[in-house]
């Protein structure tokens, strides 16, 4: 089965790649254009939203809270999928509202250089994230981690992934953005089919609602609830879908990709909870799902799977690329320069697939405490529109965002336990609510210690 899916693999990378209009304008590479000029339509949108959001990581993760956790870990990783809620009234405020042409744009003029470096610091780790996480599923499909399958398949994908990348920029990323989406949605409707049919599944088991505040899925549902304001705008690959369209264009792809995304997220999820329910002693995901499902749906699962890392993977290179040199402006805007971006943010991620650390919760837990520095920001300057609050208060609640991810992923991790012995996710909680309630307070005190030194 491994050299059957590399060689599908490597042919459907291979198709992208010649079908793909290389871009000689860099209208195209970096701002989504197409060869006429044309910005991207509603439903280029929407499924570019959902496939880059509903990427490999993501499924497994839904998969995993679900099988350890039951519904209530599925629904608390589904809610953060309401960041395209929050996310759409951010851009819209900021673009519209504001009128800014781009994020860092909105953090250099109200905060200056020490704005630009906070919220770039935090996107350039996101995006590494992103990359090498979703490169660690592909390896896990194909073989143990640390094995030799394992590392070929990450290697090989990695790089033809990089290759049609490189050829067209954000506007091939939209393109195989819609044929990714649309491959995936007949790949999950044929697994929550073949779930619903299989002779062990019991729907009262699988759709069990039981109510326990000290249930891990509920904490981590409260803590989704929390996170969701700041997370979206921590993500630049959502960020730039937000500045390529009209207003109505983009108010509606945000609306539509939330409600799809969420969908998508709980039907995936349920398969966890379904291999939850019927594991045996010691069984893990991969196991329960490979003897419950058997091997024809078990190849579309995985097909799911890399689909969605593909194109998770083409969006964080696009971004990665517009990132740094259009937005941060460290080279000339050409198409070349891009691509050479995209090879050092894809040189990084392979670097943290062999050294770095292969859960692939805390990195969402860990960037999602540290983007919460944003959430005074998005309620003080987006929303309410407040220009004075001074910039050390920024840098203050940046420093303790920081503080706090670092933390939990040391208490998670096991190298501290500086919270006693706590559930790791009531200690993302309380992580959480610490953090929300320093930088708001620090937020508060900068405003009107402001107004009283000018007074």
């Amino acid at each position: 089965m491994f050299y059957q899916i590399i060689i599908a693999t490597l042919v459907f990378s291979g198709l992208l790649f010649l079908l793909l209009p290389a871009h000689t304008n860099e209208k195209g590479f970096y701002h989504g254009v197409s060869v006429s000029g044309q910005p991207p339509s509603l439903f280029t949108l929407i499924f570019s939203q959902v496939t880059t959001w509903i990427f490999a990581r993501s499924l497994m993760n839904a998969a995993i809270l679900g099988f350890y956790f039951g519904l209530w870990g599925v629904l608390a990783y589904a809610a953060y999928y309401l960041s395209f809620f929050t996310g759409g009234l951010i851009v819209d405020r900021i673009r519209f509202g504001l009128g800014y042409s781009s994020i860092q744009e909105f953090f250099f003029i109200r905060y200056g250089r020490s704005g630009t470096f906070c919220y770039n610091a935090l996107i350039i780790i996101r995006l590494i994230s992103e990359l090498f996480a979703n490169l660690i599923v592909i390896g896990l499909i194909f073989g143990g981690f640390g094995s030799q399958t394992y590392f070929i398949a990450i290697v090989l994908l990695a790089l033809f992934v990089l290759l049609y990348s490189m050829k067209g920029g954000l506007n091939a990323a939209l393109k195989t953005d819609v044929l990714q989406m649309s491959l995936f949605l007949i790949m999950l409707v044929a697994l929550f089919i073949s779930m619903l049919t299989n002779q062990y599944f019991d729907q009262a088991a699988v759709f069990d609602f039981t109510f326990d505040i000290t249930q891990p899925g509920l904490i981590l549902l409260l803590v989704a609830l929390l996170q969701v304001w700041s997370y979206p705008l921590h993500d630049p690959v959502m960020m730039d879908r937000g500045f390529l369209a009209d207003r109505k264009t983009t108010q509606r792809s945000f609306l539509h990709a939330g409600w799809v995304s969420i969908i998508c997220i709980i039907l995936f999820g349920l398969l966890g909870v379904f291999s939850g329910v019927n594991a045996i002693a010691d069984e893990s995901l991969n196991q329960a799902l490979s003897r419950l499902l058997g091997a024809g749906p078990l190849l579309i699962l995985n097909g799911a799977l890399i689909i969605s890392a593909m194109s998770t993977l083409d969006s964080s290179l696009a971004s990665a690329s517009k990132l740094l040199v259009i937005n941060m402006g460290l080279c000339q805007p050409t198409i070349n320069n891009g691509r050479r971006v995209m090879v050092l943010f894809m040189l990084a991620a392979l670097a943290f697939v062999f050294y770095g650390d292969r859960d692939l919760f805390s990195a969402v837990a860990v960037s999602g405490t540290a983007s919460l520095f944003l959430v005074p920001v998005i309620f003080f300057n987006i929303f309410a529109g407040r220009c004075d609050v001074p910039a050390w208060s920024l840098l203050a609640s940046f420093f303790i965002a920081v503080l706090g991810a670092a933390l939990y992923f040391t208490e998670s991790s096991g190298y501290s336990a500086l919270l006693w012995d706590w559930h790791k996710y009531s200690k993302l909680l309380f992580i959480t609510l610490t953090v929300l309630f320093s930088t708001g307070f620090i937020f508060v005190f900068g405003f009107y210690f402001g107004r009283i030194s000018k007074a």
